[in-house]
């Protein structure tokens, strides 16, 4: 091994060690601060979505919750909420919790507000772009994870939630 190999390995190996190996690693606080571990999600497939309140694709929370309710024994949806894209995402938990409740009767799993993208990014979303080389370019981008925690499937916000694509993947 050459000393520019043996250099770039390291450098992976260190880059990995930041990245957790498996989606149930991770845990995170829910909109009501509660601490949510995501063991507990093993043998689900899971749609996560990053939401926002005051975008064009806010209506995908309808959509969402319908997802939800119609193949909730399938799919588990987790929707974070992120300020990344021009701002639209300014509220406080609570507010969210609010607006999600009173606008779209959202009763899916709902996370504390994180950021999805620059040098701020949650360590789930570093590890979901590190399985997908994707990122979110927009609010309503979603990563599916299959049962067995491997992510199968990455949709940006213009692809709806109930869209067949997504149905196929999550419906098994």
């Amino acid at each position: 091994m050459g000393v520019i190999s043996f250099l770039a390995s390291k450098l992976m190996k260190g880059k990995k060690q930041n990245v957790s190996e498996s989606i149930y690693d991770f845990k995170m606080k829910s909109l009501e601060g509660k601490d949510i571990d995501f063991s507990q999600y093993k043998g689900k497939n899971l749609l996560i979505v990053n939401t926002a309140s005051k975008c064009g694709y806010t209506y995908q929370y309808k959509d969402l919750e319908q997802l939800h309710e119609l193949y909730g024994d399938k799919v588990t949806v987790l929707g974070f909420p992120a300020n990344n894209f021009l701002w639209q995402e300014p509220g406080t938990s609570e507010e969210i919790a609010t607006f999600c409740e009173r606008n779209y009767g959202v009763k899916f799993q709902m996370f504390d507000k994180i950021s999805v993208k620059g040098s701020d990014k949650a360590p789930l979303y570093k590890w979901l772009e590190a399985k997908t080389g994707e990122t979110p370019s927009w609010n309503f981008c979603k990563y599916v994870v299959d049962k067995t925690g491997n992510v199968t499937g990455f949709f940006p916000a213009k692809v709806n939630p109930l869209d067949k694509a997504i149905v196929d993947k999550i419906a098994n």
